[in-house]
């Protein structure tokens, strides 16, 4: 234990410690929560073990003073209480097998919690939150409240549904791990990449909401994307593969942009348009040395291959100077990682970029045609936009009408209005 002073005023050091309390719940609480459901068994005990810790700190620390090893300490306290909260629900009930074992063993407060096992229970944590087994909504909301430590009230603000409603979906997810005894534990080597794969999707979703908000009268919400980059780099500490290093390097790239791609007032502004001093360059060379690390990988992810396409952009000193010759070969490559109409789409914009809009527009009217993204916003701003710089005035403005009645977003509808004006 740290000693406080006893000459020192106790109102300080009471102000002091729980400073203190208030800090390590901030640096610490997620990492404590995960080790205690690993020795707990249990999401909703281990969480309420972790307030109690907290709890008990509140009242042991302004007392005794600060332990030397504040987690140690919190995830030992936790665990007894976790286990007296079992036995009080149990009554007269046996325990299980394993809280008996638990209860013998590790249970001298000297005990040492070794900094890997820890950052193990984190990475274990990740996985139980994004198991294949529970619905993709489960899965985020799952990752941002017991991972990121959001509220439920913050979870749902995210994405515009009702406290009560993620509530409940967070209940079905935790009694799904419990009862189909879904394994707290990292994946075994063969089945590591798709289970890797499902974590990465979760974390470019919750990118992908705060980079550009589905509805709302902002365009980002930055408390998610900052969230989303949190997570990754914790997955590339924790787990350094290739696609996990492309990721991380696709969100700072993309982040980058952020203070420039509105105007003071709110207004949505074009990749082409944005002012490039605005861009964050520490992120530019974060994100630019995290994908040089993932394309030394034998084998390119679509993260990677997305996280290139940022970088191309990020080197280019202005709009004129984009490589969109190797823009669309890159598109070329990620079409044959991962096909889908949206990745179709952006190569159509870029082969626009480089050869002209006669050559991008009839792609994307073969895309539209076949029906893909005929209610995907995007993709009628796109194909009004070419029609826009062919001169196809009356098609330009049926596009832009078609994209405005698909958008939720305030500022896109304000930049898709303001498009409409200019051509009427």
């Amino acid at each position: 234990m740290v000693k406080s002073n006893s000459r020192a005023d106790p109102e300080v050091v009471a102000e002091q410690a729980r400073d203190a309390v208030d800090a390590v719940y901030r640096s610490e609480s997620r990492r404590v929560l995960a080790t205690l459901i690993r020795l707990l068994g249990d999401f909703d005990i281990a969480e309420e073990a972790l307030h109690d810790a907290f709890g008990a700190a509140l009242e042991q620390w302004p007392r005794d003073g600060v332990p030397a090893n504040p987690r140690a300490w919190l995830v030992s306290t936790g665990r007894f209480k976790g286990i007296d909260a079992i036995r009080r629900r149990t009554r007269f009930e046996s325990l299980p097998d394993d809280i008996d074992k638990r209860l013998v063993t590790d249970t001298d407060d000297s005990v040492t919690w070794n900094s890997e096992n820890i950052e193990d229970d984190r990475l274990r944590l990740i996985f139980t939150c994004c198991h294949p087994a529970l619905a993709p909504d489960a899965q985020v909301a799952m990752t941002l409240r017991e991972v990121c430590g959001l509220t439920t009230e913050e979870v749902a603000h995210a994405f515009l549904s009702s406290p009560p409603t993620v509530a409940q979906r967070i209940v079905r997810a935790k009694a799904k791990i419990r009862n189909a005894r879904i394994p707290y534990e990292i994946p075994s080597t063969p089945d590591l990449p798709d289970r890797l794969d499902a974590v990465l999707r979760v974390v470019y979703l919750v990118f992908n909401e705060g980079y550009s908000a589905s509805s709302g009268a902002a365009l980002t919400r930055h408390d998610l994307s900052s969230e989303a980059i949190s997570l990754g780099r914790l997955l590339v500490e924790l787990l350094p593969e290739p696609e996990a290093l492309g990721l991380v390097a696709l969100m700072l790239l993309h982040d980058s942009r952020r203070a420039a791609r509105a105007s003071p007032s709110g207004e949505l502004i074009l990749l082409n348009d944005q002012d490039r001093s605005l861009w964050n360059r520490d992120q530019i060379a974060e994100g630019l040395v995290l994908v040089e690390r993932a394309l030394a990988a034998r084998q390119v992810g679509p993260y990677t291959i997305q996280a290139a396409i940022a970088a191309v952009h990020a080197n280019a000193p202005d709009a004129a100077a984009t490589d969109w010759a190797q823009i669309v070969m890159l598109y070329d490559l990620l079409a044959r990682a991962e096909p889908s109409p949206v990745i179709e789409l952006n190569r159509a914009v870029a082969v626009a970029m480089r050869d002209g809009p006669s050559e991008g527009l009839p792609l994307i009217d073969a895309i539209l045609k076949r029906g893909d993204l005929s209610d995907y916003h995007l993709a009628h701003a796109a194909r009004a936009d070419l029609c826009r710089r062919l001169g196809r005035i009356p098609e330009a403005r049926a596009s832009y009408q078609r994209a405005l009645s698909l958008t939720a977003q305030e500022p896109e509808r304000r930049f898709l209005e303001r498009r409409l004006a200019v051509l009427a």
